[in-house]
C-alpha cells in the first residue's frame, strides 16, 4: 500500500504522518530526511541533489523520483510506504505515477488533512516572545495574563514578522497543496479529506479509518 499524505502548515501533518506510520508499520518516506540522508552517504544522487541545495535551488524532480524508488525498492518497504513532502505539484504527481507504474505500484491514498485558512492563522501566527527572557506566548492558546507583559519577568513582548497574521496567510498560499494536485486524486479515486479541525486522535482515526484499519 502507497500513500501520499497532503496538508498545509499547520494541519498537523509532520504529528499525523508519525501516528500512522506507527500504525500501519509502513515505511514514513520524508524527502527532507531522504535529500540528508542521499547527501550524508556521499550518493551519486545525493552529490546531484547537493549541486542545486547548494546554490539554494529546488532539486528536479527527475532526481527526486529516483531517490524515491530507491528508497521503495529496499526491504523495509516491502509492504510500502507513506510519502511526506511530495509530491507538491501535479506535474510531480504524474510523473511519481509514471514511475511507480513501471514497477506496478501506484499510489492507493491520498491523504489530506483539511483545515480552513483563517484557522491555519490563528495556529501559525498569534506568537509573541519577550524581549528579555525569551519565554513564547500565543495569543489563543497560551496568553500572557496581561497583554504585552511577560508573565515571568515582566519584559516586554514583541511579534516577530513572521508570525504576523498577513505574513501567515502569504506563506500559507505558497505551501499549501495546489488545487490541482487535489484534483489530480480526487479524479484518480485515491483523495479521503479529513477535517483538520477535530481533537488530535479524531483526526488520527479518521486517517486510519480512510485506509480501512482501527485506532489501537
Amino acid at each position: 500500500m502507497f500513500i501520499v499524505l497532503l496538508g498545509p502548515p499547520g494541519a498537523g501533518k509532520g504529528t499525523q504522518a508519525q501516528r500512522i506510520a506507527d500504525a500501519t508499520r509502513l515505511l514514513h518516506v520524508s524527502t527532507g530526511d531522504m535529500f540528508r540522508e542521499n547527501v550524508k552517504n556521499e550518493t551519486e544522487l545525493g552529490k546531484t541533489a547537493k549541486t542545486f541545495m547548494d546554490k539554494g535551488e529546488l532539486v528536479p524532480d527527475e532526481v527526486t523520483i529516483k531517490m524515491l524508488l530507491e528508497r521503495i525498492a529496499r526491504p523495509d518497504a516491502a509492504t510500502g510506504a507513506m510519502f511526506d513532502g511530495f509530491p507538491r505539484n501535479v506535474v510531480q504527481a504524474a510523473a511519481l505515477d509514471k514511475a511507480m507504474a513501471s514497477r506496478n505500484a501506484r499510489i492507493d491514498h491520498a491523504l489530506l488533512i483539511s483545515v480552513p485558512d483563517e484557522e491555519l492563522v490563528a495556529r501559525l501566527g498569534g506568537r509573541w516572545i519577550c524581549r528579555n527572557c525569551g519565554r513564547l506566548f500565543h495569543e489563543r492558546n497560551d496568553p500572557p495574563k496581561q497583554d504585552g507583559v511577560c508573565d515571568a519577568c515582566g519584559g516586554e513582548l514583541y511579534q516577530r514578522d513572521d508570525d504576523r497574521p498577513d505574513v501567515v496567510m502569504t506563506r500559507l498560499e505558497k505551501q499549501k497543496p495546489p488545487a490541482a494536485l487535489i484534483d489530480h486524486y480526487r479524479n484518480a479515486g485515491v483523495l479521503t479529506e479529513i477535517n483538520g479541525e477535530q481533537p488530535l486522535d479524531s483526526v488520527t482515526s479518521a486517517l486510519l479509518g480512510a485506509l480501512g484499519m482501527s485506532q489501537a
